[in-house]
């Protein structure tokens, strides 16, 4: 009896070997965005000018930058906003949703980055871009939640999205991250969750900028 079920054994453990490894790789993606592939044929999508390191961040030279889109609407508060008038600025457009966990996971990082450049004076203006939520209270929820001050355009059929240049977004790749110069030009991209760390390095660069 105990030599028939030793191979039994072995196969049932590297089974759930094989298993424990899908989960995990599964779980990675998961965190890092909430869209399927799509993300990684937008990044290697043609046009804009992207460049791709190793982190994942995308940026683009000064004198190959495309013009973002003016955006603008209602804000997940009930105000009005328009990105236009944010001019003179590096704008920071942070793309989620409060269904979404990599934006959940996100989230702490960019109320942390907001609040230190805002307590230090700096031209930074950071704007969210609410997609794909049905109600406005589970949005607002999120922004109580991790402490989110600044305000987000409440976008929930991705119309906002569609605003900018081919190849810029993908309504498939959530979070993404677009930072606008001061001369109000796409400088860089991501199109999965960032850290805080990637977050100020995509940030700083521009700011820097004469």
């Amino acid at each position: 009896m105990s030599p028939s079920r030793a191979p039994r054994r072995r196969r049932s453990t590297r089974g759930r070997a094989i298993l424990l490894t899908a989960v995990t790789a599964a779980g990675a993606l998961t965190l890092t965005s909430c869209g399927d592939s799509g993300g990684s044929k937008a990044a290697k999508s043609s046009g804009g000018g992207y460049v791709t390191g190793a982190s994942g961040v995308s940026t683009v030279a000064r004198g190959e930058r495309t013009e973002a889109p003016k955006l603008d609407g209602e804000t997940v508060d009930g105000k009005t906003l328009d990105t236009s008038t944010l001019k003179g600025k590096v704008v920071v457009l942070n793309v989620w949703g409060s269904w979404c966990p990599p934006c959940r996971a996100e989230a702490p990082n960019f109320a942390k980055v907001s609040k230190e450049l805002a307590d230090a004076g700096k031209d930074v203006a950071f704007v969210g871009i609410n997609t794909r939520d049905n109600s406005k209270q589970a949005a607002i929820a999120f922004e109580q939640n991790f402490g989110i001050t600044y305000p987000s355009l409440y976008d929930p059929d991705g119309k906002l999205m569609l605003r900018f240049p081919k190849g810029t977004l993908n309504a498939q790749s959530i979070p993404s991250t677009i930072i606008v110069d001061k001369e109000g030009r796409i400088a860089a991209r991501t199109l999965v969750a960032v850290s805080e760390e990637q977050l100020r390095k995509m940030i700083d660069p521009v700011l820097a900028e004469q």
